[in-house]
């Protein structure tokens, strides 16, 4: 019964942060590679980031520089940090848990537990 839960999203102004945590339940986080996609309307989902289990990190270059992942496994919960936002990354949030077979980073098939996501709107 494993459960994710995505929080932090709103709406904030361009150049703006936030932070979004990824709270897990019924899987312990520490044993897979988080990841974080994002889908916009009339979009596909786009991969954002992985943070892996033992601290390898993925960034997508859109968000590279901008963007941050970390996780408190003490607390189960993963977290993506999202700074100088722009209009373009408006977009509902997921994160997800996954184990690759023999990559550094889960294919997409391979993240197997999913969040219902958080809306992030950057807008004036």
């Amino acid at each position: 019964q494993v459960h994710l839960v995505e929080s932090g999203g709103g709406l904030v102004q361009p150049g703006g942060s936030l932070r979004l945590s990824c709270v897990a339940s019924g899987v312990t986080l520490d044993d897979y590679a988080i990841g974080w996609f994002r889908q916009a309307p009339g979009k596909a989902r786009e991969d954002v980031s992985c943070l892996t289990s033992d601290g390898s990190t993925y960034i997508a270059d859109s968000v590279k520089g901008r963007f941050a992942v970390s996780r408190d496994n003490s607390k189960n919960t993963a977290y993506l940090h999202l700074n100088s936002l722009k209009p373009e990354d408006t977009a509902v949030y997921y994160c997800t848990a996954g184990q690759s077979v023999r990559a550094i980073f889960p294919l997409r098939e391979e993240y197997h537990y999913w969040g219902q996501g958080t809306q992030v709107t950057v807008s004036s």
